[in-house]
């Protein structure tokens, strides 16, 4: 069953509802204009602020993944950590109504829990629609690491609140509550019309179970075998420049899910936006979750690592972390310390500022004398190293085919007004290894020019071509790219070009869990401490970089 109104894990609609009814009793003129025609909040951030951050519910919050999606309730507070990848504008909905003498608020769902008389006084309210995904290239001890923290109990949402004593006044006052507040999280409409009707309720359903019975066809199992979660994130309250595309969020809100939207997704809604109508058909509740947004947070490298792990910053300390992986990239690299070297000094690089079209700070890495053999042993090594040190790292193996078919670029498909993804839409921070030893003679057609160029303006610019079909925007990336080829690349012009030498083959044992836990908060912290340059510095810095751009102008 689900808990009393304030328990804001198991039922936090019934939290928001109550909060609700009393800032509209508060005062005798009722709701403040500013929520009554906005949705303005009315105090119900607070309480979900000071639940999470102050009494320390937020460890209890489960995480929406593909692992614990089957066991998480609808209507129940959850977590969700993704990158923006597609903005789908905004959609209107009935926000509040009058219920008799009552007002009544629908925010934060997909479905009124209350009948809406036809006649009845209403105000229409404004949400924005975001697309999000799993980071691409997240790894797999980011999971891990973010499952041993909470320790989710699959039998319940959780009891965190439960033992919670309230006054007898509190309680008399939740008794005004509508009925839907006390039913169990899991109910549609569907089985509340059941009830009415004096049939017994249908047991909880996870939603993959949900849409085998309701929505034939293909559904969420599919994408979950990638190890991905898309999800259809709700804002509210929030400014348009707090969220921006690429960007990875923390979005801890309510999820929804209920059978009917995916049976009747084609229905139209007066109140909706059409330009959202048209990308909603395309994404069903079958296929893509939703979450209504209470709080969302940007996330970076440390807030993927273990919180119970937190390293003194004393320079003995940082000196002998710092060692210890030097010594882990040497062996990996064949006994060639000039590279693990280098390699670190690559990891530890990011876009500190710009200054007209250069990214100040980024580092990008070609280590040349890689053959088709050596890659498949120091390569694969140095790929899986970074793995298990960075939260998010992908690898391209560059062949001709590849060039000349893959999507690298994000375009906009007008047809489903959506953003179709590329490979290079990563979000800030991603490693990219490039595998250039399997990169062939022969002819590159229009597509595989186009990535050439898109893969060039990556490194020398850090910034990626998104194609809108009568035009190109270009937006700001912060991506390191390690380059491994036979010879100096010559359709990717690295930074630093380094050749690799190693001495011996042998097989390289993997950090403990505790020497990778040191070496991953080395590398988020120093890559993320501020960085300034003095205005002199600046200014040659400036000139050579132009007389970088001249020479690689001069070479084409």
């Amino acid at each position: 069953m689900v808990g009393l109104p304030f328990d804001c894990l198991s039922n936090p609609l019934g939290a928001v509802r109550l909060t609700f009814e009393k800032a509209a009793a508060a005062s005798p003129q009722g709701l403040d204009q500013a929520t009554l025609n906005g949705g303005r909040d009315w105090g119900a951030i607070d309480v979900f602020n000071n639940f999470l951050f102050e009494q320390g519910g937020l460890s209890h919050v489960p995480i929406l993944d593909p692992v614990n999606l089957h066991w998480i309730r609808p209507n129940s507070l959850v977590r969700f950590r993704g990158m923006v990848q597609d903005m789908l504008g905004n959609e209107f909905y009935v926000g509040t109504f009058k219920n008799g003498l009552t007002w009544k608020t629908n925010k934060f769902t997909d479905v009124s829990s209350y009948p809406i008389p036809s006649t009845s006084e209403m105000r229409i309210w404004e949400r924005r629609l975001l697309y999000c995904v799993t980071v691409p290239g997240q790894n797999s001890w980011v999971v891990q690491s973010s499952s041993s923290e909470i320790g989710f109990n699959k039998s319940s949402s959780s009891s965190f609140q439960h033992g919670e004593k309230r006054s007898r006044d509190e309680v008399s006052e939740d008794t005004d509550l509508n009925a839907s507040d006390h039913e169990p999280s899991n109910s549609s409409m569907f089985t509340k019309r059941q009830r009415e009707n004096g049939h017994p309720c249908q047991p909880f359903q996870t939603p993959l179970e949900a849409v085998e019975d309701t929505h034939p066809g293909p559904s969420l199992q599919s994408d979950l075998k990638t190890n991905s979660l898309p999800c259809m994130v709700k804002i509210y309250d929030s400014l348009e420049a707090d969220l921006k595309l690429n960007d990875v969020f923390e979005f801890i809100g309510v999820f929804t899910f209920d059978p009917e939207l995916a049976v009747h997704k084609d229905d139209s809604d007066e109140f909706s936006n059409g330009i959202c109508d048209d990308a909603l058909v395309h994404l069903p509740p079958s296929k893509v979750p939703r979450l209504h947004c209470l709080i969302h947070r940007k996330l970076g490298a440390h807030d993927f690592l273990l919180s119970t792990y937190v390293i003194e910053p004393l320079p003995s300390l940082i000196k002998g972390v710092r060692e210890a992986l030097l010594r882990h990239l040497t062996a990996i690299l064949g006994n060639d310390g000039v590279a693990a070297q280098c390699v670190l000094l690559h990891l530890l690089s990011r876009v500190h500022a710009r200054v007209d079209s250069f990214a100040v700070g980024k580092l990008s890495l070609n280590l040349v004398g890689f053959s088709s053999e050596t890659v498949s042993i120091f390569g694969n090594q140095l790929i899986l190293a970074l793995q298990n040190l960075l939260p998010f790292s992908q690898s391209m193996p560059l062949t001709l085919e590849y060039l000349n078919t893959a999507t690298l670029g994000p375009r906009k498909d007008y047809k489903t007004n959506r953003l179709v993804s590329g490979v290079l839409q990563l979000a800030q921070g991603t490693h990219l290894t490039i595998d250039e030893t399997q990169l062939k003679a022969g002819t590159i057609n229009s597509i595989g020019v186009a990535n050439s160029h898109l893969l060039k303006n990556l490194l020398e610019n850090q910034k990626v071509d998104y194609d809108f079909e009568y035009y190109k925007m270009e937006m700001a990336a912060d991506v390191q790219i390690l380059i491994l080829s036979e010879g100096k690349s010559n359709i990717l012009p690295a930074d630093l070009v380094l050749p690799f030498r190693p001495s011996v083959v042998a097989s390289v044992v993997n950090g403990t869990a505790e020497e990778l836990q040191a070496w991953r908060w080395y590398l988020a912290t120093l890559r993320s401490l501020p960085h300034n340059i003095e205005p002199v510095i600046q200014k040659v810095c400036y000139r050579y970089l132009l007389h970088k751009q001249h020479s690689l102008s001069l070479w084409g």
